[in-house]
């Protein structure tokens, strides 16, 4: 509630209204812009119009959006949909490949570390902004892969695995942009969890038995190194989650980025809102699924 109500304040605070744009068109008139203006409730004190919009929240239409001239939800769970399966795909990938590289690193560090050191620094500090470039005039120039949208034209008329296969093959890129910093930054916390326990006492004694390799990592460094890479996880949503807006506005993926900003640009307070708190939720529900998968990994830590 306090996210909602700072974020209304906020659009209350900045200059103008929907209905700016249409003061400059002259073919409407001063009267009609007045009854619109009624008509959209922006005439009403702003306690009193962010108490109808908690209203809309408990009927579930979150709204009235100006633009679109409908209710909110629908319009923000068909983009919200969008982004979380670009978000979950790219921790997916970032988290597969991370792991085994992260444990690679720490159990082969001299012979990974200043290679390993200096790629991921240079993934760290690339922007997603310019790698999503980068990556649109190289799909330009070699055709290899779709540039923008998540379906190609005629999409329709395939069949359930073929709009499958196309959807997935316009998922390659905006995911690979998007994962590729968070690899490299997972990487470093994989390493650095692992390096914590590889001196633990339980892991001499492994060794001591004749384990090693991958069988050492695997069965008995992984889940203590666990607890902390959990943690991140659930904090990195956040950060994925800003990062995709910006993949998303740049490679054209119909997800919330683009839509939200249309609606900053136009005004359009019900569908800001709706945009802010569907990613707000989306934060929490990280954070809850993190909590959740600490206390499976270590049942000793109280569920209260």
């Amino acid at each position: 509630m306090a996210i909602s109500f700072l974020a209304f304040l906020f659009l209350e605070l900045a200059p103008g209204d929907y209905l700016d744009r249409m003061r400059l068109n002259p073919q409407i008139s001063r009267e009609t812009l007045e009854l619109m203006r009624e008509q959209y409730g922006l005439d009403r004190p702003f306690l009193e119009r962010y108490w109808n919009w908690l209203g809309t929240v408990v009927d579930g239409t979150w709204g009235f959006s100006f633009a679109y001239g409908t209710a909110v939800a629908p319009l923000i769970w068909a983009r919200a949909f969008n982004t979380l399966l670009l978000s979950v795909g790219a921790s997916v990938v970032a988290w597969t490949a991370a792991v085994p590289m992260g444990a690679l690193w720490a159990t082969r560090k001299r012979a990974l570390g200043p290679f390993m050191a200096i790629a991921t620094s240079l993934c760290i500090g690339l922007p997603e902004l310019i790698l999503a470039m980068i990556a649109l005039v190289a799909a330009q120039r070699s055709g290899w892969f779709p540039v923008g949208g998540m379906a190609s034209i005629g999409a329709s008329d395939l069949t359930y695995l073929g709009r499958a296969r196309d959807l997935a093959w316009h998922l390659v890129l905006p995911v690979a942009v998007l994962a590729l910093p968070a690899f490299a930054l997972l990487t470093r916390h994989v390493r650095s969890a692992i390096e914590d326990v590889m001196g633990e006492p339980f892991v001499t004694r492994a060794r001591s038995f004749g384990i090693s390799g991958r069988r050492l990592v695997v069965h008995h460094m992984l889940r203590p190194a666990a607890s902390p890479l959990i943690s991140i996880a659930g904090l990195s949503v956040a950060s994925l989650l800003s990062a995709s807006f910006v993949v998303e506005v740049v490679m054209g993926w119909p997800g919330l980025g683009p839509f939200l900003l249309d609606a900053i640009q136009a005004r359009d307070v019900h569908v800001v809102i709706g945009g802010v708190m569907c990613s707000a939720v989306l934060v929490v529900a990280g954070g809850l699924a993190a909590d959740l998968a600490h206390y499976l990994n270590d049942p000793r830590i109280d569920a209260r």
